[in-house]
């Protein structure tokens, strides 16, 4: 029998003990491993070039330490990029996301000898946006949550540029830019120094007193002031023809023979100045008024109830055409001629202009009221049947029927049964609406003063009233302002404190006795009427030699100056020879008190020619025939030029002719930019 020895069994025991690995849980290990704590790391929102920093745990998980290598690819980094994890215990990598713009991921990996470990990483990158304050002293930042711009408060004490160019060295409180004020004080006695919002320091020179004798003048000198010196030679003191002439010498006014080639008479838009040539005053004879631009409009224009054919704003034209093919559309045209739109009216039925303002172009088609864009497509803003403010017949309203308030409200006479006066508001909406008996008919008018009343004037021109609104009501009353006997015609101008009614009566608008205009021997037309600085410009057919009504070939027009305070005639000037025919487009007032006109004129027995003219002081200052023979629809007199509707070889045309400086359109008073072809109210 084998015996086996004690000491062998030890060996085989020991030998078999070294060759066991046991992993069991607890029992650890004699090598280094490890384990990231996290399996992922997000970073979140971080703004665009900037970093956000998170840190990774590992674990020692053997007994030894475990040498670990780390990397993770852009825009993600690790640090540091080795670290000896102990066993048992653990250390933090700090891992580095730099945003960019969008979404990101990437992985960090961890390797230690032959096992590899992997972190998901996550973050997104958001680009700020492009904060602006609002205005100066604010200061505008992207916060990234929510990521949006915030706006605060600069600083106190920030520098700033005041609104006003009367202020300077700006500095931000409370969120204002306050400056101090700007000295604009020349030190100059010849110097009239003011400050300008929005020009800063301004300077005029100091009027001097005009001596009583005409050849001195007021001088400012800067050392004594205002003074008075010799007028220059040759300067007119007196009546002055071309024969004899009161001119200065030496500060003396004498009387001498004219001087050849003495200016004796202005230029105009289509002649050159005259001058005296042998006791003559000699000036080559007018030319035609050239266009400056003419382009095709596209259809015919609408002319209906001698209302206006083309009317301005802002620069911009706008005119209703049609034609056979395309319906009819609302047109407009920039200053210098190039079509801006065109806006077919939603039927294709023609329309009516009535006004323009800066709320939109008001045009009539049967039955109610529209209003257009004034800019591109130049879209239907709204539509307002009028039927629906009256209790029954036929609604119309029509050319000096409406009138458009400074609060860009409408207000329409409409005839019905009784006739109503209508306002509408700023979507077309009626506001107020009531009988006023009394008022209908093609030939009343309405119109609004400076303060905004609502002044009515009956058909015939013998009535006129305020119509204010009822006190507890939707409806009107009327306050009479005046009544006048007869046919007075159809016409009423606002202006200036004083209305000019059937261009026969003028009466203030707060108040007073009317004025009666004597006319005598003269039959005045209903329209145009003009009124600025209290006279009124009226129109009337005079007889050669009698009263009207005129015999055969004696007939002609004369435009007559009338003042508003006594009715009497300050001027009155021929505007057609005897017997002549004479159809007129327009009428407007021109700087300088000054009256245009551009009409057709036959004379007898003669061709037809369209005229612009022009009259101040009881005399014809100019006389220009347009070009050809056209057919003339209506005009505008905007600025120094006059855009005309007219028709050449077939064609349809907006024409501009340019008026000089002579030709200005006066801004003030009725109707430039506020009759017929505007909005029927007075300049506030």
């Amino acid at each position: 029998m084998l015996r086996t020895r004690p000491w062998f069994l030890f060996l085989v025991a020991l030998v078999f003990s070294g060759g066991c690995r046991c992993e069991g849980p607890g029992l650890g290990t004699s090598r280094g491993d490890f384990r990231p704590q996290e399996t992922e790391v997000n970073f979140g929102r971080v703004l665009e070039g900037t970093q956000a920093r998170r840190t990774v745990t590992l674990l020692g998980t053997g007994r030894s330490e475990a040498r670990v290598t780390a990397s993770a690819g852009a825009p993600f980094a690790v640090v540091p990029e080795a670290v000896s994890v102990p066993g048992g215990g653990s250390v933090e990598l700090e891992v580095v996301f730099t945003g960019g713009n969008g979404g990101a991921q990437g992985t960090l990996t961890l390797v230690a000898g032959s096992r590899v470990e992997a972190v998901a990483l996550r973050g997104e990158g958001v680009r700020p946006l492009a904060c602006v304050p609002s205005a100066q002293c604010r200061e505008s930042r992207f916060e990234l949550e929510p990521g949006a711009c915030v706006e605060t408060l600069a600083p106190n004490g920030t520098d700033c540029i005041p609104d006003s160019r009367c202020q300077e060295r700006g500095r931000c409180r409370a969120g204002e830019c306050v400056g101090t004020p700007r000295t604009c004080d020349d030190d100059n006695p010849c110097t009239v120094d003011a400050c300008s919002p929005t020009e800063g320091c301004v300077t005029s020179n100091v009027v001097c007193p005009q001596p009583a004798n005409p050849c001195k003048v007021g001088v400012c000198r800067r050392d004594e002031g205002c003074g008075e010196t010799d007028a220059a030679d040759y300067a007119v003191c007196g009546p002055t023809d071309c024969k004899t002439a009161n001119l200065c010498f030496l500060g003396s006014c004498r009387t001498v023979p004219t001087p050849e080639g003495f200016l004796c008479a202005p230029g105009t838009p289509c002649q050159d100045e005259g001058r005296c040539r042998g006791g003559e005053c000699a000036r080559p004879p007018p030319g035609e008024l050239v266009a400056q631009f003419s382009a095709p409009l596209g259809g015919t224009p609408v002319a209906e109830d001698g209302g206006p054919v083309v009317l301005s704003q802002d620069g911009a034209l706008f005119a209703s055409v049609c034609d056979a093919d395309a319906g009819c559309r609302l047109v407009s045209f920039t200053g210098n001629g190039l079509q801006r739109f065109e806006a077919p009216y939603p039927d294709g039925g023609a329309r009516t202009l009535l006004a323009v303002s800066g709320a939109g172009v008001l045009v009539q088609e049967p039955g109610s009221l529209e209003r257009y864009a004034l800019a591109s497509p130049g879209e239907r803003l709204w539509r307002a049947p009028l039927g629906e403010a009256l209790d029954g017949g036929v609604p119309s309203t029509g050319v000096g029927r409406t009138a458009v308030s400074a609060g860009e409200e409408v207000v329409a006479l409409v005839d019905g049964v009784p006739p109503a006066l209508v306002r509408l508001g700023l979507d077309g909406g009626v506001l107020q609406a009531g009988p006023v008996e009394g008022f209908g008919g093609p030939g009343a008018r309405v119109a609004l003063d400076e303060q905004g009343r609502v002044v009515l004037s009956a058909e015939g021109g013998g009535r006129v009233v305020f119509a204010e609104p009822e006190d507890a009501g939707p409806g009107f009353v009327t306050v009479p302002v005046l009544e006048q006997a007869g046919d007075a015609g159809s016409s009423l101008a606002v202006a200036g404190g004083w209305l000019f009614a059937g261009a026969r009566t003028f009466a203030g608008t707060d108040g007073g006795a009317p004025v009666p205009v004597p006319w005598e021997e003269r039959l005045p037309l209903g329209e145009p009427t003009l009124l600025l600085d209290g006279t009124g410009y009226a129109l009337a057919t005079a007889c050669d030699g009698g009263a009207p009504p005129c015999a055969p070939g004696t007939a002609q027009l004369v435009l007559r100056a009338l003042s508003a305070e006594d009715g009497g005639s300050r001027w009155e000037v021929p505007v057609s020879a005897p017997g002549a025919e004479v159809l007129l487009h327009e009428a407007s007032l021109v700087s300088g008190s000054a009256v245009g006109t551009l009409s057709d004129i036959t004379p007898d027995g003669g061709p037809t020619r369209t005229y612009f003219q022009l009259f101040a002081r009881g005399r014809e200052q100019a006389v220009c025939p347009l070009a050809g023979a056209p057919r003339v629809a209506g005009a505008t007199h905007v600025g120094n030029f006059l855009y005309v509707l007219l028709e050449r070889e077939g064609t349809w045309r907006l024409e501009a002719f340019g008026l000089g400086l002579q030709g200005v359109a006066e801004t003030r008073g009725w109707p430039q930019r506020h009759g017929l072809a505007g909005t029927r109210r007075a300049q506030p």
